[in-house]
């Protein structure tokens, strides 16, 4: 931020800089111009003055050493011509070209004419630039001749460029003097900022550890900190108060869940034949209670904190995970494969990918018919790593599977026992891990849950291209 507020204020002294100096500079080199014009003129007239004098009374030496003083003093070259533009007299010696031209320039055709000329034009010699002017030579409103006068002007442009370093060493002054100032009100206004954005990192990791300092900066900074303090603040209250009562929900709530759940056990010797399907009832509602209530701890947990996703070994993870469900699918007859090549590493919060294989599991062995399949596939593509588990169960229209992520939603012909926060815990933790977790139709029905995470580690692959490998322990039940 302070370079970017740095850069801001010294491009906008920069445009003002230019739009005072290049007119200024423009102005004074055309004012230089003008004087040496005016200066060569009125040296012109005087030498004409004096020619008229002379040729009228017949002293051409005279006008020699006139014009060659005058050279001499102003650094240039002086030449009279007659009225037919015939050199009478030159300070300095000319070549027959030179001399039979003389009539042809700009200038002295003005001057021949009764007028005033000037001409700028680049010598040859050294790229020297020369300003000659020409005045006519005129003794009682009879005109005689002219004169022509030449100076360098290489004083002129030295003037000038001197003048245009000093305005560009005025304007890096300025912009030093800018940059210092700037950077000082930058710093002033962009630490506060600055420290802003760093509480604002800690308070998204769950803690306000080090509150925005609200006695730096502009008003209206300390304004914002203080405002963003006080919210801080808040947050933590909230998070501090969920946070305590997750933990004392999970503690009140299971040990009166487990001792009505023992007295049911007790009480099954005690009931009558007839009775024995409202015991069961009761206690499967049980069950279903304390699996609902950890489930809302679990999304308590995870959403009192803000969990970092980092590299996790999917291929360990569901090789355990499968091995785990492993008997369980086998006692209801159903076969548990894991298929697909090693996918390497995925960012993940911690203990995200088993809480979502478990999930996933138990929600495809709830569903699924004795001597069916359930397959837990694993592929790269791309930068993403799919883990999808497909079913062979009765599957969800478009509907049921835009809502199944909703927590405590049930489809209609669901399943006994069910919570409905499996899924929607699978989400978050999907979510938390920036991935996205899809529910899709499986070929032939059933359900394809596919869970998407960001892939680290390059695709080992083993065989050939898309041939799918299983594991020896991958199969369960009958078949």
């Amino acid at each position: 931020m302070t370079r970017r507020l740095l850069f801001s204020y010294l491009t906008l002294a920069a445009l003002v800089l230019i739009c005072l100096e290049l007119p200024l500079g423009y102005v004074y080199s055309r004012a230089e111009r003008d004087r040496a014009t005016n200066a060569a003129h009125q040296e012109a007239e005087s030498v004409a003055d004096f020619a008229a004098l002379s040729l009228a009374y017949g002293r051409p030496d005279e006008l020699t050493a006139q014009i060659t003083a005058c050279a001499d003093r102003v650094g240039g070259e002086i030449l009279v011509v007659d009225g037919t533009g015939k050199l009478i007299v030159s300070s300095h010696p000319l070549s027959p070209d030179e001399r039979a031209g003389l009539d042809q320039r700009a200038e002295i055709s003005a001057a021949l004419l009764g007028g005033d000329g000037s001409d700028v034009r680049g010598s040859g010699i050294g790229g020297v630039s020369w300003l000659s002017v020409a005045v006519p030579v005129q003794h009682d409103g009879t005109l005689q001749g002219a004169v022509r006068l030449s100076v360098p002007t290489d004083a002129v442009a030295s003037d000038v460029h001197r003048t245009w370093l000093g305005l560009a060493l005025a304007g890096l002054g300025v912009l030093v003097a800018v940059a210092t100032v700037a950077f000082a009100l930058a710093r002033w206004i962009g630490h506060p900022i600055l420290a802003l954005e760093r509480a604002a990192h800690t308070l998204a990791g769950g803690r306000l550890t080090t509150p925005a300092s609200v006695t730096a900066g502009p008003p209206e900074v300390r304004s914002l900190a203080a405002t963003f303090n006080r919210t801080g603040a808040l947050l933590e209250q909230l998070l501090a108060a969920q946070s305590a009562f997750a933990g004392e929900a999970s503690h009140q709530l299971k040990t009166p869940l487990a001792a009505l759940r023992l007295r049911l056990d007790n009480l099954e010797i005690d009931v009558p034949p007839h009775l024995r399907p409202h015991l069961n009832a009761a206690m499967t509602e049980t069950d279903r209670l304390a699996r609902m209530v950890e489930g809302l701890l679990a999304l308590a947990r995870m959403e009192e904190s803000a969990l970092t996703p980092e590299q996790t070994g999917l291929d360990r993870l569901a090789e355990e995970r499968v091995l785990a469900w492993h008997d369980l699918y086998a006692r209801h007859g159903v076969r548990l494969l894991l298929v697909g090549d090693p996918v390497g590493t995925a960012l993940a919060v911690p203990g995200a990918v088993e809480q979502i294989l478990d999930n996933l599991l138990s929600n495809s062995l709830r569903v699924s018919p004795p001597g069916s399949c359930v397959t837990v596939l694993r592929e790269t593509r791309a930068a993403v790593t799919e883990l999808r588990v497909i079913d062979q169960g009765p599957g969800m229209t478009a509907e049921q599977r835009g809502r199944a992520f909703d927590r405590f939603w049930r489809a209609p012909d669901a399943p006994k026992g069910g919570t409905g926060l499996g899924l929607a815990l699978v989400q978050r933790l999907t979510l938390a891990s920036g991935g996205e977790a899809l529910l899709l139709p499986a070929p032939g029905g059933g359900l394809d849950a596919v869970v998407r995470l960001q892939s680290v580690s390059p695709r080992r692959t083993g065989g050939f291209p898309g041939r799918q490998r299983r594991r020896p322990f991958a199969t369960a039940g009958t078949g």
